[in-house]
C-alpha cells in the first residue's frame, strides 16, 4: 500500500515539522536579536566613551572601543568633587529616596491592591478607573501645585519631601498592577490555611505574600527607576548641594563653553550600574514567587 504525500511522515513534501518551523524560528531570533542590538547600542555607546580620552571622543573617525582606555572620567567624577560635594553624597542622596519609595510604596500598594482585588465596597470602580486617569496626567504640569503644597507643609529643600512625591508617584500603578496578582490568588488556598489553623496575619504571610512576589518585584523595578532617574521634580524641589541627586550632579558637566563628555558618560555608567544592579538582585524572585506558597508543608 503505497502512502500519498499528505500521509508520509512530516506531512505535505515529506519534510518533519521542526524543518518547516525552522524559518520561522530564525525569523523570529533575528528580529530579537535586531530588537536587543538597537536597545542596547546606546548603553554600549555610553559606556564606551565612558573610557575614552578627549582626543577619541572628539575624533572626526568615532570608533566603536576606546583605542587607548583611561579611568581619568571615573577618576573626575568619584573624586573630582564635583560642585564642591562628593559623588557618594550623591549617590548616598539618590539610594536613600529609592529605597524609601521602594519599601513605601510597594507596602502602600499591596494592602491597597488586597482591599481592591478582594473586598466589594461603594466606589471601588470609581476609584479604579482614578488610577488610570492619575497615569494620565503629564508630571510636569504638578510641579507648581507640588512646590506650593510643600512649601506649605514646610516639606520644600528636604529629602522627605520628596520621597512623598515619588511615593505618590508610583503608588497608584502598583496598585493597578498588584490588583492582577492579587486576585489570581485562588481563594481556596486562604480557606485551606484557615482551616490548617493560620490566623490572618499568617495566612498573608505564608499565602498571599510569596505568591503576590513576582507582582512586588515588578512594581519594585519601576519604583527603584523613577526615584533613581528623576530629575525636575529634585532640581526644583531641593536648594541645598549636598541634599541632590546624582541626576542633578550630571547638570554640572554641562556648560556655556562646552559639555565634558567624558565626565558625563562615566557618571552616566555609574548612574547605570545601581538599577542593573537592583534588577538583577530581585529578578529570581519574579520565577521563585510564582509556586512559592502553594504547596503545602
Amino acid at each position: 500500500m503505497r502512502l500519498t504525500t499528505a500521509q508520509r511522515p512530516g506531512g505535505a513534501g515529506g519534510r518533519p515539522p521542526t524543518m518547516r518551523r525552522l524559518p520561522r524560528r530564525v525569523l523570529l531570533n533575528g528580529t530579537g536579536l535586531l530588537v536587543f542590538a538597537v536597545a542596547v547600542f546606546p548603553v554600549f555607546w555610553m559606556a564606551s566613551t565612558a573610557f575614552k580620552p578627549n582626543t577619541e571622543i572628539f575624533s572626526t573617525t568615532p570608533k566603536p572601543l576606546p583605542a587607548h582606555p583611561t579611568l581619568e572620567h571615573f577618576d573626575l567624577v568619584l573624586n573630582g568633587g564635583i560642585a564642591e560635594v562628593s559623588f557618594w553624597e550623591y549617590f548616598a542622596n539618590s539610594a536613600v529616596l529609592a529605597l524609601v519609595t521602594v519599601l513605601a510604596s510597594g507596602l502602600l500598594a499591596l494592602m491597597a491592591a488586597t482591599a481592591v482585588a478582594r473586598f466589594r465596597f461603594r466606589f471601588r470602580t470609581t476609584f479604579l478607573v482614578m488610577l488610570l486617569v492619575v497615569q494620565m496626567v503629564p508630571l510636569e504640569a504638578l510641579v507648581i501645585p507640588l512646590f506650593l503644597d510643600l512649601k506649605q507643609l514646610d516639606l520644600l529643600n528636604s529629602l522627605a519631601g520628596l520621597s512623598l512625591v515619588y511615593i505618590g508617584f508610583a503608588v497608584p500603578f502598583a496598585i493597578w498592577m498588584l490588583r492582577g496578582f492579587v486576585a489570581a490568588v485562588p481563594r481556596e488556598l486562604e480557606e485551606a490555611a484557615a482551616i490548617d489553623g493560620a490566623g490572618p496575619v499568617r495566612t498573608f504571610f505564608t499565602v498571599m505574600l510569596p505568591l503576590v512576589a513576582p507582582g512586588l518585584v515588578a512594581t519594585s523595578i519601576f519604583s527603584f527607576i523613577t526615584a533613581w532617574n528623576e530629575f525636575i521634580f529634585a532640581y526644583t524641589f531641593l536648594e541645598d548641594q549636598n541634599k541632590y541627586t546624582l541626576p542633578i550632579m550630571l547638570q554640572f558637566f554641562f556648560g556655556r563653553s562646552g559639555n565634558a563628555w567624558g565626565p558625563i558618560m562615566a557618571a552616566s555608567t555609574l548612574l547605570t550600574i545601581p538599577v542593573i544592579a537592583f534588577f538583577l538582585l530581585v529578578q529570581r524572585r519574579m520565577v521563585s514567587g510564582l509556586t512559592a506558597g502553594a504547596v503545602k508543608g
